[in-house]
């Protein structure tokens, strides 16, 4: 069965459960600070608190497949079940994989975490646009077949990445605006939201782009990276009402315990609340 269109199950899941995602991400001093081994049985904890904590109350849970599949076969394995158990609890998965390539090969990156016969099969993926916005037609058409969703690179909370983002093209139209302006087009006439987004670092001091895709604006850099949910109103404008905040250390360095953890995920959900009243 196709599932409901992305956009409009996350304008329902950040209407009910709150603006927040929290990002899955086992790197290993986050498994030390848990006292934790960097190691298989480590992940497998770290990984399982995490949904056990999260995934029936946040909106949306982003698990980092590279710290995942550090480990082999059986890292992913791990992602797997973590996947497919976030999503049975009722939480939207992000799979943050950064693909991009051309042809076959970025239609078959599609179709390991958007086709549902995949045991990675997961609500969205994130996809990195710079072989050309193009390049992710298979991704994009699969997605819209299949009721998913595709985050694309667009302003992201690194400074490097102002060295193509901001990138000025043979027609004055910086990249970012030109990635901005093709998801918008992808977006044209859907409702509640689109279910193509960016990825736009909270930590700007000024997009200087038009943010307004009818599509979700996946918000980066919260907490360790030096933004907070007061910014998010400045740097995102109208668009607020489409950010989806991603935060990970500030969450997770509560762990294990699953009280914990709780606790600051609402802190963060309510942090959102109080900066767009």
């Amino acid at each position: 069965m196709t599932l409901a269109p992305f956009g409009a199950r996350l304008r329902q899941a950040l209407d009910t459960r709150g603006q927040l995602c929290v990002g899955i991400d086992p790197h290993a001093s986050l498994l030390a600070a848990w006292g934790l081994g960097d190691d298989l049985a480590g992940l497998e904890t770290f990984s399982r608190t995490v949904v056990e904590a999260l995934a029936d109350r946040v909106a949306v849970l982003k698990p980092q497949a590279a710290f995942f599949e550090r480990f082999g076969s059986k890292g992913v394995a791990v992602l797997e079940k973590s996947v497919e158990e976030a999503r049975a609890a009722g939480a939207l998965v992000l799979m943050d994989a950064k693909r991009g390539d051309i042809g076959s090969t970025m239609a078959a990156y599609a179709e390991a975490f958007l086709s549902p016969a995949s045991p990675l099969f997961s609500d969205a993926v994130t996809v990195s646009p710079y072989l050309g916005f193009g390049s992710l037609r298979p991704a994009l058409d699969l997605a819209r077949e299949q009721g998913c969703g595709v985050f694309a690179l667009a302003l992201t909370s690194n400074p490097e990445g102002a060295e193509v983002q901001r990138a000025v093209g043979a027609d004055g139209e910086p990249v970012a605006a030109a990635v901005l302006r093709q998801l918008a087009a992808e977006n044209a006439g859907a409702e509640p939201l689109g279910s193509f987004g960016a990825v736009v670092g909270a930590t700007l001091a000024d997009a200087g782009v038009e943010l307004a895709i009818n599509g979700p604006l996946l918000a980066p850099g919260i907490g360790a990276q030096g933004a907070t949910m007061a910014d998010l109103p400045r740097v995102f404008g109208a668009s607020v009402i489409n950010v989806v905040p991603s935060v990970s250390r500030d969450v997770l360095k509560h762990g294990p315990s699953v009280a914990a953890l709780r606790d600051a995920a609402d802190r963060f959900v309510g942090e959102f609340a109080d900066a767009v009243k």
